[in-house]
């Protein structure tokens, strides 16, 4: 009698291949050489014009072909004198405390209207991102339209027998500032309000449906339901439009007012500007540019801990 043992049954799968030793290393080196080209464009454009703005701020440089020479921190003194210096900070913190409540709450509750999908909501999409597409001439060549003394402000004021309070808005000192508020709200709530829909549609739509069961309307839906699901959220942009606000204001100012009448209208960024290609004094300029990088570095830091999730 023959006994046979039973063969194992056939499996269909194969055994894993066996990970070589330094496989892992020979990935981390591979992804760091793919790195490597973005490493050095980011020293070399990021870093480094952050490192110059510290090592100019230190210098006598009275132009780009002139001698230069150590300044130390006689600059910084010459800043913290000079009175179109402190104009310049008082005008971008109006700035900043106007444009950047109005334009995220504005923006959040346009983003939370469009996230709810009303008719037309992709047309409304679209509709936002038009200030986006539009370059910064075009706007500023808008605004001077509507502004100028005799532009379309003063005569639909006019039209209604309101000519008393008609007014040379971008030439006058106390509404010349608020001109530049009001247009860079325009230019810049569409784009961020898209933004926050496109956030704003990721959320659940459980959390709103069971808050109007419980009694909720859209208001305290908006405020006490999604707003904290998006909280962080709202700080990076937030985040955005400080940065772009107190950096980027320079070219509206430019173009509209050149920071006038007398420095009513001009801002730290503008200052820069001035400085260093209109007066061609490069070391007062680059003393305000450290001031406005750690403004904005501050800045920063305030929003992130205001929106710093509290859970």
């Amino acid at each position: 009698m023959t006994i046979t043992t039973p063969r194992p049954a056939a499996t269909t799968g194969r055994a894993p291949s066996p990970v070589k030793p330094g496989s892992s290393r020979k990935g981390g080196r591979g992804s760091t050489i793919l790195a490597l080209p973005a490493l050095v464009w980011y020293l070399l454009f990021m870093v480094g014009p952050m490192v110059a703005i510290f090592v100019i701020a230190a210098l006598h440089w009275p132009g780009m072909l002139q001698p230069v020479s150590f300044a130390g921190l006689d600059n910084f003194r010459t800043v913290f004198a000079d009175p179109a210096f402190w104009a310049a900070v008082r005008n971008t913190a109006v700035q900043l405390v106007i444009a950047l409540p109005v334009m995220i709450v504005c923006a959040y509750m346009i983003g939370y209207y469009v996230a709810q999908r009303p008719p037309g909501h992709r047309v409304i999409r679209y509709l936002l991102f038009v200030p986006g597409l539009i370059s910064t001439p075009a706007k500023a060549m808008v605004f001077y339209a509507a502004l100028s003394p005799d532009g379309l402000l003063n005569g639909a004021l006019s039209g209604l027998g309101l000519d008393s309070l008609t007014d040379a808005w971008l030439a006058s000192p106390s509404t010349a500032l608020y001109c530049l508020i009001a247009m860079d709200i325009w230019a810049g709530i569409g784009f961020t309000a898209v933004l926050f829909a496109a956030r704003l549609s990721s959320v659940p739509e459980d959390l709103g449906e069971a808050a109007q069961l419980d009694g909720a309307g859209h208001w305290r839906t908006m405020w006490r339901i999604h707003f904290p699901v998006v909280r962080d959220y709202v700080g990076v942009v937030t985040m955005l439009q400080l940065l772009w606000t107190l950096f980027g204001s320079a070219q509206h100012v430019l173009l509209l007012t050149q920071g006038g009448p007398g420095t009513s209208s001009t801002t730290l960024s503008f200052l820069v500007y001035q400085k260093a290609f209109i007066e061609a004094d490069l070391g007062y300029s680059q003393a305000v540019g450290v001031i406005l990088f750690l403004s904005g570095l501050v800045g920063l830091l305030t929003v992130r801990r205001v929106f710093r999730a509290s859970h």
